[in-house]
């Protein structure tokens, strides 16, 4: 079944070996019940994003996944873990075809037909940069990995490895040049033309199992930052830096055969607007959850006044399974304000499977068993009435405008506390407003109230609210707005005929 993609989507990310055990622990891709995804689908969620269904290899499991950091992490996420439960990282995968844990190839198109049958899209992940350090491609093709010698290997143990699949030939783990190398992979070489030509394969391979793809730190394969990460290597050998970008042919091979499949990119560095001019139709935006963690809302008011175009492919969000969950790092009321937030801008807006019960434990992704955590209903409520409130044409479809709120009075500056937007759309608003602060603020609000009437019904929509407002006062001084500390309005401007008979 076609699924026609939607404006300002809303995507949910699921940590696929662990969640499938819910269900059952012999249960497939093709046996989750309808009445899961028909529950995520009536939340407004447009994309499921199932990381981790890949084939993975246990080879490396006792060399690579028992360093004194990983144990330590698996102690504070889950007290009573065991060998049994480390099961390695999804990202260091063997090859593109289902992990046999999960199903097959058919259970995976079962599936894809049942999301696409209640308006889901179906994400992937592509791990572009690496594979397993024991994948079997090692074996049948070495060439397209980034290969080492003797002196680099004497210099740099952790990042170059001998690999008992080539004869003991030396190759370089993938890494990020920020980080230690992920000692559970092998770098794909991205100046061997045979290497680049291989991964669209495997992505015009995955373009026929889903709707789009995810891909994992999407920056490391733009020429620049291949060849400053791995110039040591690249001097050794005789790869020149290419002249165009793998992502630029890969997108444009891909899309010539499925104009509508999605390209999502984990970015970091400011280069999210180069990958999008790869041909990214969406790129993270870090900057944003970082800045809202921070508090600092100067810099998130700027950074929101960003280009029109670059937002629109922007991916908001406040946790993933490489970030902290959302109330430990920002704390309970803080978590809640900045999802009304991410989830009334334009963009998609991200959330994390567990984040609507405020789970509070960030689990290692080498993990299969996760801690059992209590929901927190008040959280759960409250993401029941956002996701119902937000899943509304308008935040769609409508038009977002910034707008710019006033001080009650010279000597308060509260007002510069709180965000004020809204969504247009013909005789249909909504305004938002959120006090990202720890303080109570005030401010006045101007916007357009095409009602030709003297006054306006403002119905609250979250706060299940009514408030009957002059229409002057709203266009000379503008609405007079107070907020306690981390709290948000999204109003819906109504007839005053309407009151008392909205809720």
């Amino acid at each position: 079944m076609k699924n026609n993609f939607v404006a300002n989507p809303k995507l949910y990310e699921i940590n696929t070996r662990v969640w499938i055990k819910q269900f059952g622990n012999q249960t497939k891709l093709s046996g989750i019940p309808d009445a899961y995804f028909e529950s995520l689908a009536n939340k407004g969620i447009n994309i499921i994003w199932l990381m981790g269904i890949w084939k993975t290899t246990n080879i490396l499991l006792d060399q690579t996944c028992f360093t004194s950091d990983l144990i330590t992490s698996y102690s504070k996420a889950l007290s009573n873990w065991d060998k049994t439960d480390v099961i390695g990282s999804p990202f260091a995968i063997d090859e593109y075809s289902i992990n046999p844990l999960l199903g097959n190839a058919d259970d995976l198109n079962s599936l894809r037909e049942k999301l696409n049958t209640f308006g889901l899209k179906l994400f992937l992940d592509f791990i572009p940069n690496h594979f397993s350090a024991a994948t079997k491609f090692l074996k049948s093709n070495p060439d397209f990995f980034l290969a080492g010698n003797e002196e680099l290997l004497s210099k740099d143990q952790f990042t170059f490895f001998k690999s008992a699949m080539t004869d003991n030939k030396i190759f370089a783990h993938g890494r990020d040049p920020f980080f230690p190398a992920w000692e559970d992979t092998v770098q794909v070489n991205y100046f061997n033309s045979d290497a680049r030509n291989f991964m669209t394969e495997n992505l015009l391979k995955i373009s026929e199992m889903c709707d789009g793809v995810r891909c994992d730190m999407a920056m490391l394969e733009l020429n620049t930052i291949f060849q400053n990460t791995w110039l040591g290597v690249l001097n050794t050998q005789n790869y020149l830096k290419p002249k165009s970008e793998f992502w630029s042919e890969a997108i444009q091979t891909v899309k010539k055969k499925n104009p509508d499949f999605t390209f999502l990119a984990e970015s970091y560095w400011d280069l999210e607007w180069q990958l999008q001019q790869c041909g990214f139709d969406y790129t993270y935006d870090k900057k944003l959850t970082d800045r809202l963690a921070a508090k600092a809302v100067i810099d998130v008011k700027s950074h929101l006044n960003a280009d029109n175009a670059f937002q629109l492919k922007s991916v908001r969000f406040l946790e993933n399974h490489d970030e902290e969950r959302a109330i430990e790092r920002f704390g309970l009321k803080e978590s809640l304000a900045a999802a009304v937030l991410i989830s009334t801008i334009q963009g998609i807006r991200f959330y994390f499977d567990g984040q609507f019960d405020g789970k509070k434990i960030k689990l290692p992704v080498q993990l299969g068993r996760e801690p059992s955590e209590k929901p927190n209903l008040s959280v759960r409520k409250f993401y029941d009435k956002l996701l119902s409130i937000t899943k509304e044409n308008i935040f769609q479809n409508g038009n977002w405008e910034i707008l710019y709120n006033l001080p009650v009075s010279q000597d308060n500056n509260s007002f510069e506390n709180i965000f004020t937007w809204q969504w247009t759309s013909s005789n249909d608003t909504r305004i938002i407003a959120i006090n990202y602060s720890d303080n109570t603020s005030q401010c006045r609000l101007k916007f357009d109230v095409t009602q030709d009437q003297t006054e306006v019904l403002l119905i609250d929509q979250l706060n299940d609210n009514e408030f009957i407002r002059n229409t002057n006062e709203i266009k000379s001084i503008g609405l007079f707005i107070e907020l306690k500390s981390y709290q948000s309005h999204i109003f819906r401007i109504g007839k005053v005929s309407e009151a008392a008979s909205t809720f």
